[in-house]
């Protein structure tokens, strides 16, 4: 009994060893355990993967926190903050939430702006660019849009940075039939959704690259885009990523 209750645990941890290496060191056991289910076909509990990474001496990568300055500018026209936290969805498309992040390579700046569905949070539209204004965000929206034809009740949340503030933003969504949502202002927690997503992107898919230039930049940011949303499991979820959710809904 003994020695097949060790082969057991050998053959586990060879699965959490295999799994860890495929995704290059970069996750915890709570992860690793969904990576587990999604790509070995291996339900094992939590904490035994946390034990096993333990014996084998596997850790996550350090995540490694950036604090940026805010500065904000008069703001334009503002909305009600029709989100209040409430980072839940019945079906696609009833509640999206955006924002712009920044990534530093020497001494340029690549600026990402992104749109997620809170339903399955699954990134549906972005755009990269050098420059930090309008023109990002309302190309963002106009793949999203292009993508999501009927779009009638859809709320949409920001902060109040000058993008969402501006005539042409407020101008656009109701045009479509969206409402628009924001933040109430310097209140990061009231975007914690988006802000998640930028966390995991740059911890997971920027910070451990050596990237030297934003042609590199764009292109992890790219890879890891398509990785979230078709190869990333989730465990609120039901362990499956946003693409399957989605699929699995609409079926």
């Amino acid at each position: 009994m003994k020695r097949k209750n060790n082969d057991r645990d050998a053959e586990a941890k060879r699965l959490v060893r295999t799994v860890y290496k495929r995704y290059e060191g970069r996750y915890g056991y709570r992860q690793i355990q969904l990576f587990l289910w999604q790509d070995e076909g291996v339900w094992m509990n939590h904490k035994k993967v946390l034990r096993l990474m333990q014996k084998l001496g596997l850790q996550a990568s350090i995540r490694r926190k950036r604090r940026f300055n805010m500065t904000y500018q008069a703001a334009e026209r503002v909305a009600d903050n029709l989100l209040k936290r409430n980072f839940t969805a019945e079906k696609p498309s009833q509640k999206w939430v955006t924002d712009v992040t920044q990534y530093r390579v020497g001494e340029r700046w690549l600026y990402l702006s992104a749109v997620k569905d809170l339903f399955n949070n699954e990134i549906v539209a972005y755009q990269l660019s050098e420059r930090n204004d309008n023109e990002l965000v309302l190309q963002t929206f106009a793949k999203a849009f292009a993508k999501q034809k009927d779009v009638t009740g859809l709320v949409v949340h920001s902060d109040q940075g000058f993008q969402y503030t501006s005539h042409a933003y407020h101008d656009m969504l109701p045009k479509v039939g969206a409402q628009i949502s924001m933040s109430r202002r310097g209140n990061c927690l009231d975007n914690a959704s988006m802000e998640s997503f930028f966390s995991h992107l740059k911890t997971e898919g920027l910070y451990p690259y050596d990237i030297r230039n934003l042609a590199e930049a764009q292109r992890q940011i790219e890879k890891y885009i398509r990785f979230y949303n078709r190869r990333r499991p989730q465990r609120k979820l039901n362990k499956l990523t946003p693409v399957e959710y989605r699929r699995q809904f609409l079926a």
